[in-house]
């Protein structure tokens, strides 16, 4: 227990460290976007690479993809039927931003730290369902609700989801691990370093990013799509390591990542719909706090 706390409680100094950074003047907020850049685009999929280099993946595992699917699912549903009887906008609102999980960035670095690559392997495979959701499905379920026009088409979705550059490399090291094709040692060695560094990067990006400014009028709203999201993360955390019929590792890893924070690109999708974009970056901000109390609580009652 006093190592998961220590670990978490680094995690958490990372965070700071990059929030007072920004905060003092040494980073601008536009300093994210370079950062976010490097851990997309290099570091998340070196990670990636490393840790799917060190397993054999099976066959069955493939259906981790689809439960990452249908827990977005159940999240959108969730923000739907909780304002069945309210506008268009606070439906469209509530899906937008009640669902996806932030993995990449904020609950890799954890299951990095603590998990086997196997549970690695498998957080990976749920980020393949997730991304589906977040890149435009969840988008465009919202946009239909709200009966906006233009909404983003299949093509243009999945055209979206392959130019994710993480998204790729799980495809592509599923793919290998599955024919049990393995990388030349050098470039596995290359991933493992360049790996190592996603952890920080990921956690310290958070912390420059991280904002919260809101209205005090908008505070129950806040609390009760936050507290809707994360009664439901719990329960489904609890039925995956209590009663799903899988191997322990696999219950470890969905149980964790599904307490993760709200999809990052969520007020982004906000935005674009002409919603409330402060409300969904607070909401956004705010799910990483609870998220690390809660995959630091689960940790400690899983290890």
């Amino acid at each position: 227990m006093a190592a998961v706390i220590t670990k978490a409680v680094a995690f958490v100094a990372i965070i700071i460290i990059g929030y007072s950074l920004k905060r003092i003047g040494f980073f601008e907020p536009k300093d994210f976007y370079l950062i976010s850049r490097i851990v997309i685009k290099i570091t998340l999929p070196a990670a990636i690479i490393s840790n799917f280099s060190k397993i054999t993946m099976e066959n069955s595992l493939l259906f981790v993809c689809l439960i990452g699917i249908l827990c977005n699912l159940l999240t959108i549903a969730a923000g739907y039927l909780m304002n069945l009887r309210k506008s268009k906008v606070d439906k469209s609102f509530a899906m937008l931003n009640m669902s996806g999980y932030n993995i990449g960035n904020f609950t890799m670095p954890f299951v990095q730290s603590f998990l086997s690559p196997a549970g690695f392997a498998v957080t990976s495979l749920f980020d393949a369902g997730n991304s589906v959701m977040c890149t435009g499905m969840t988008y465009t379920l919202a946009g239909m609700v709200l009966g906006e026009n233009g909404k983003p088409s299949i093509g243009k979705m999945i055209k979206k989801l392959f130019s994710s550059v993480p998204f790729d490399t799980y495809v592509i090291m599923t793919i290998l691990s599955i024919l049990n094709i393995k990388l030349p040692a050098v470039i596995i060695s290359l991933s493992d370093t360049a790996g190592g560094a996603n952890a920080f990067l990921a956690l310290f990006m958070l912390g420059i990013g991280f904002e919260i400014r809101m209205e005090k009028e908008k505070m129950a709203q806040i609390i009760r799509l936050l507290g809707a999201r994360y009664l439901i993360a719990i329960l489904v955390s609890v039925f995956f390591y209590l009663l799903a019929p899988f191997d322990l590792e696999i219950r470890r890893a969905l149980a964790i990542v599904s307490l993760g924070p709200i999809s990052s690109v969520a007020p982004a999708f906000t935005g674009a719909l002409k919603g409330d974009v402060g409300m969904a970056s607070a909401i956004n901000s705010l799910s990483i706090v609870i998220s690390i109390v809660t995959i630091t609580a689960a940790l400690i009652i899983l290890l």
